[in-house]
């Protein structure tokens, strides 16, 4: 028992000498020891410091079934700009829709719209994908030519069937969809579009939902083919690849992923798709901004055009920030096209028909 005393009232000496308090040190209280005949809180001896020190010692042996406390989460939001707009007619949800809009309810400032063109299978959606991950800014949509197919008709789908149809021409895309769509969405407004199917040559009923962005970078066979889509275009490029390579990559491609023969795939190249590279799309190569030879693997040319749309964005929209895919139910987000239906989507990855 004398033992067990004297052992508690050196822990008490040691933990109080052990803490720095501007009041003189406290005389040493029986309490220790178990021997005072006062009740703890009436005990004279016993100072605000040693009842910290009593705390400390019980913190250095945590307490059973003790648990910290939940971290509260935090979300980081650009201080430049604020959450919310209110105007005199609507209150906008500027943390929530790129691009940004200003105090009175208008796009402070438009999309950079990128024009990739080329030849089938030229690596026009590898490029566009290489630059959207160097490029490192919130918002990125891809569009793809593709999508933008006409509807055939019944004798048309029975070309097709065939490999008769020729979807290399300038006449087999609906540049009026084309148009209005890239018009929206440089204004920041979402749109639909339709989803084409390459294996039964038509349109699925459901639609594509796409949002507006920073950047947009749309990409066909046929992006410099039209005066009134070159109009959209801020920056145009042509990727420039051996005919051997494509027709490579071609048979490749519609072999394994749209369920063609070799034959067929042959026959529609020499037919359709190598005479249209040379009357419609090689020559608008003189109307591009930039060639990139070799495609993909001409990274240098790559790295120069993320540091030119870098430049050029850094000189309209200062202070980007990510943002919140918008809401669904924001009244302002609903202006898309009048045709079909469709789901969020902000990246589109297909290929040249």
């Amino acid at each position: 028992m004398w033992v067990l005393q004297r052992g508690c009232a050196w822990l008490s000496q040691l933990s109080i000498a052990s803490l720095t308090c501007t009041k003189d040190p406290p005389k040493p209280c029986s309490h220790t020891a178990g021997m005072c005949p006062l009740p703890h809180h009436q005990c004279p001896f016993l100072s605000p410091c040693s009842n910290s020190s009593a705390e400390s010692l019980d913190r250095l042996y945590p307490a059973v079934g003790s648990t910290k406390p939940p971290r509260k989460r935090t979300t980081s939001q650009c201080k430049s700009e604020p959450p919310l707009l209110r105007t005199s007619k609507r209150t906008i949800y500027t943390a929530g829709r790129p691009p940004w809009y200003n105090e009175h309810g208008t796009q402070s400032k438009e999309a950079f719209v990128i024009g990739l063109g080329g030849g089938s299978a030229s690596g026009k959606t590898t490029v566009a994908t290489m630059i959207i991950e160097a490029l490192d800014v919130p918002w990125v949509v891809l569009l793809s030519m593709d999508s933008f197919y006409k509807v055939l008709t019944k004798q048309q789908q029975e070309q097709a069937a065939s490999n008769d149809f020729n979807f290399d021409h300038p006449d087999a895309f609906d540049f009026d969809l084309i148009i209005a769509t890239l018009k929206k969405l440089k204004q920041g407004k979402s749109v639909k579009i339709p989803i084409y199917d390459f294996t039964t040559h038509s349109r699925k009923k459901e639609w594509k939902t796409l949002y507006g962005a920073n950047v947009i970078i749309f990409e066909g066979i046929m992006a410099f083919a039209d005066k009134e889509l070159l109009k959209l275009l801020d920056l145009k490029i042509f990727v420039d690849t051996d005919s051997d390579i494509r027709l490579v990559r071609r048979l490749r491609r519609d072999i394994s992923e749209r369920g063609r023969d070799i034959e067929g795939v042959i026959k529609q190249y020499n037919k359709f798709v190598k005479p249209a590279f040379d009357q419609y799309i090689q020559p608008t190569m003189r109307l591009a901004d930039i060639v990139v030879p070799r495609g993909s693997g001409n990274t240098v040319a790559i790295d120069l055009i993320v540091q030119h749309v870098h430049s050029q964005l850094e000189e309209g929209c200062p202070g980007l920030c990510p943002p919140v895919p918008p809401p669904s139910s924001d009244p302002q987000c609903a202006e898309e096209h009048p045709s079909g239906e469709g789901h969020a989507h902000h990246h589109q990855k297909q290929g040249d028909q």
